[in-house]
């Protein structure tokens, strides 16, 4: 990128500075409401989405109920995710940059790689998706590939496997090798391709059920059969569901920062967010629901309801669409932050390539297939979890850009130690701890680290609201400790 002439040539020799975390000047902030919305759309369409409405139905909403839900909480995360990217916009700044202004020049490299680590995992779990998808439309053509050589029981993979991932995990990191521009116009190309995808998908389940009706109708047999209530059902969900893009809520500045304007950043998010979810959520519901009229079964996953067609054809396009689709989710919404994150641990060393390698092997190292293969814990406590500590870093970022420091910065500042803005800044740090206490219980029965005979069930109703706790206590909080203490103005 090139160097922006408004820092002094003292501040980028600085410690904190590199390249790729440099304010992006005017003349290269290009992306359109168009690139946000594709960016959105190529995000949004991919298997966790098509699965996500699930887990709520199988705890016993209907589909109309659980597809409510998923808007809601979409409309929800639009919120801080559109007020964080105001600052990227304006600033042309990235995330890590950004939060050096809350949580001090050098606490902000904590907090990022917190981030990180989601990130991390995140694109291993997207990793295995991607290449898991690869190996069973590849049985359907080679079905001798199951019996490939095992690598362990504690791996639990195949040789077959293990080569289908390390393929798509590959194609990602060349991906991140091109840089940003790649990425921008991976997205761009892929999102009509995407939605062509979904409505094929659509065609497919109503020619072969028969109706719409009929389908909608069918869909009643995959509720679960629960004793609670859609209250206790709902609160975890929704919960869940702002989690799931509760990561992009904070670093939607590294891609706001290359936006024409304010209108063009909102705007398009506004038109891909929570759109895209609710349509590519109403397909897995939908399809779903007729493969109950055309195999007789319930068939969630799309790979296991590709491998039920035979045609070759077929399965090459599938094979494709399911690569872009989980390849275009995966870069965008995990590399791009995570490689980001691990950069500002030492600017000067590492670059947004290098970041995006560690990412990558990080990412291996996590066992990504082990991380979901329990369904309930990856909805209700690896989404509700992580979604508690970062709503309560969203909760500072939001207090301390729009309230305390009236939505203005010191750029170059941001690049120095010893500026106006602390190493550390203890308020941050507190009112995030403080905000992660009343939660911290109900994560101890989900995890069976405490008995809920001993501390009473009412603290799993509370973790059921983590993220809305989380950003609302820190927020607060923030705003006490910055109005008791002196708050350092820019």
């Amino acid at each position: 990128m090139t160097e922006d002439p408004a820092l002094s040539a003292d501040i980028r020799q600085s410690a904190l500075y590199n390249e790729d975390l440099a304010p992006v000047e005017p003349r290269h902030r290009t992306w359109t409401c168009w690139n946000y919305a594709s960016l959105w759309i190529g995000m949004a369409v991919c298997v966790p989405t098509y699965m996500l409405a699930a887990g709520l139905i199988s705890e016993g909403m209907n589909w109309w109920q659980a597809l409510l839900t998923v808007v809601l909480g979409n409309v929800i995360v639009l919120v801080p995710m559109a007020l964080n990217g105001i600052p990227g916009a304006k600033y042309g700044i990235p995330f890590p940059v950004l939060i050096r202004a809350s949580f001090g020049t050098r606490g902000a490299i904590w907090v990022g790689l917190m981030r990180a680590l989601v990130g991390c995992g995140w694109f291993g779990i997207q990793s295995w998706i991607g290449g898991s998808a690869i190996y069973h439309l590849l049985l359907v053509v080679w079905p001798g590939l199951a019996q490939s050589v095992s690598l362990g029981d504690w791996l639990g993979l195949n040789l077959a496997q293990a080569i289908c991932f390390f393929v798509f995990w590959a194609l990602n990191l060349w991906v991140v090798h091109r840089g940003i521009e790649t990425i921008k116009r991976l997205e761009s190309w892929s999102a009509p391709f995407l939605l062509a995808m979904g409505l094929g998908l659509f065609a497919w389940a109503v020619t072969a059920a028969g109706s719409v009706d009929a389908v909608l109708g069918a869909s009643e047999t995959l509720r679960g059969d629960s004793t609670k209530s859609i209250g206790q059902i709902f609160w975890p969900g929704l919960t869940a569901i702002v989690g799931f893009w509760a990561t992009l809520s904070l670093n939607i500045p590294d891609f706001t920062r290359y936006a024409q304007s304010q209108r063009a950043q909102i705007s398009g998010q506004i038109l891909g967010l929570p759109t895209t979810m609710t349509f590519f959520s109403f397909i897995g519901i939908f399809v779903t629901s007729a493969t109950i009229l055309v195999f007789g079964e319930a068939i969630w996953d799309p790979v296991a309801l590709l491998g039920r067609f035979d045609s070759p054809l077929l399965i090459a396009l599938s094979l494709v669409a399911l690569t872009v689709a989980t390849l275009t989710t995966n870069i965008a919404a995990n590399v791009v932050a995570a490689a980001n994150d691990i950069a500002n641990l030492a600017p000067r060393r590492l670059s947004f390539r290098a970041g995006g390698y560690i990412t990558g092997v990080v990412g291996i190292l996590m066992c990504p297939w082990k991380l979901i293969a329990d369904p309930h814990g990856y909805i209700f406590l690896w989404l509700i979890a992580y979604s508690s500590l970062l709503g309560a870093v969203a909760g500072v970022m939001l207090c301390d850009y729009f309230v305390l420091r009236k939505g203005k910065l010191n750029v170059t500042d941001l690049f120095r130690d010893g500026g106006i803005y602390p190493r550390w800044n203890s308020r941050a740090w507190l009112a995030l701890g403080l905000s992660l206490l009343p939660v911290l219980p109900g994560f101890g029965l989900q995890t069976g680290l405490l008995d809920a005979a001993v501390i009473g069930e009412g603290w799993n109703t509370l973790y059921s609201y983590a993220w809305f706790i989380t950003l609302a206590l820190s927020f607060v909080l923030y705003w006490v400790f910055g109005k008791l203490g002196k708050t350092r103005a820019n």
